[in-house]
């Protein structure tokens, strides 16, 4: 089975939906889809819980309050991760953590776990991500291509993938 990202988060809230937009800039690319399962995964909680299972690398990206500066960006692997998501930004973080309670239940967690969590700048209602968190792209890009190779995946994410203002 092919190493999960999944982008996560509300697009209504701003920079709540930085997950989901890094997300659908990673669909966008054929050149990964090959190696990797990319989900927008948006604001779904449980409904995610077949596409979670059983995987040997999952990589979540999204939007995480943690006493950063906006933009600064907080790596957690493992058990670390669903302890994280205690701290909830928006309803949806609550159906993650479900899933992955559930997963450890059940035996299917996955073997490799990481968050890619941005500090966000704002989540004031808006569709568009703040000018600071589209900066960011191409270091969120460059820490997930790290995370791959971590888990000895080799990619070239920072020379393929870019974020698109269309994609706002």
């Amino acid at each position: 089975m092919k190493p999960l990202i999944l982008g996560v988060g509300n697009i209504l809230l701003g920079d709540e939906g930085v997950g989901v937009r890094v997300a659908q800039a990673l669909e966008n690319h054929p050149e990964i889809q090959p190696h990797f399962d990319v989900i927008d995964g948006g604001t779904c909680g449980m409904e995610l819980l077949d596409e979670m299972a059983n995987r040997d690398h999952i990589i979540i990206i999204d939007a995480v309050l943690a006493n950063k500066q906006p933009g600064e960006m907080v790596i957690l692997y493992d058990d670390q991760v669903p302890v994280f998501f205690s701290q909830k930004i928006s309803p949806h973080q609550l159906g993650i953590c479900d899933v992955l309670s559930a997963l450890k239940l059940t035996g299917e967690f996955p073997k490799n776990l990481c968050l890619v969590g941005i500090q966000p700048e704002t989540l004031e209602p808006q569709i568009a991500l703040s000018e600071k968190i589209k900066a960011m792209f191409p270091t969120i890009f460059e820490t997930l291509e790290t995370v791959l190779k971590k888990y000895g995946f080799q990619t070239s994410l920072c020379e393929n993938v870019s974020y698109k203002q269309s994609a706002v």
